[in-house]
């Protein structure tokens, strides 16, 4: 015991009496490195996905986002925009209308010697269109309207 005693006393008069040059190496360091807490808050809904985003008979302004699809699933019909991902968005202020309508492609279109080559005779080729019905503005003008 007096051993032990004897062995703790020069062990720390050796790190209290010691130089300061002696004093860095008998520093202990931090076992773990400190890792910053950073959360990636959000992102945990999910997308809006594909398919109509306004219904028939809403009213739409210009610009509005009509149908996102991958392939021509609706088609574009009066005022009504084609983007280059094929989403379908409203060129006026308006009503939005679905119709169904007889589809005839182009004559030598690839999409005819694909398509319609392989129907039945005499079978009628439906689409659906997405059309917008524009408010009528005549006789309105927004500059009195305000005065």
């Amino acid at each position: 015991m007096a051993a032990l005693a004897s062995l703790m006393l020069k062990s720390r008069t050796g790190v209290l009496g010691s130089s300061p040059a002696s004093l860095l190496y008998s520093v202990r360091f931090a076992s773990k490195k400190s890792g910053g807490s950073s959360k990636n808050v959000g992102g945990k809904s999910p997308g809006r996905r594909y398919g109509f985003k306004k219904q028939d008979g809403n009213f739409v302004h210009a610009g509005n986002i009509l149908a996102t699809q991958r392939q021509l699933r609706f088609h574009p019909g009066a005022h009504v925009g084609l983007g280059n991902n094929n989403t379908l968005y409203a060129l006026e202020d308006g009503h939005v209308k679905f119709t169904k309508e007889v589809y005839i492609p182009a004559p030598r279109s690839p999409e005819a010697v694909r398509i319609i080559t392989k129907l039945p005779r005499g079978a009628v080729l439906y689409k659906t269109f997405i059309n917008v019905l524009p408010v009528k503005q005549e006789g309105r003008f927004r500059l009195v309207e305000l005065v």
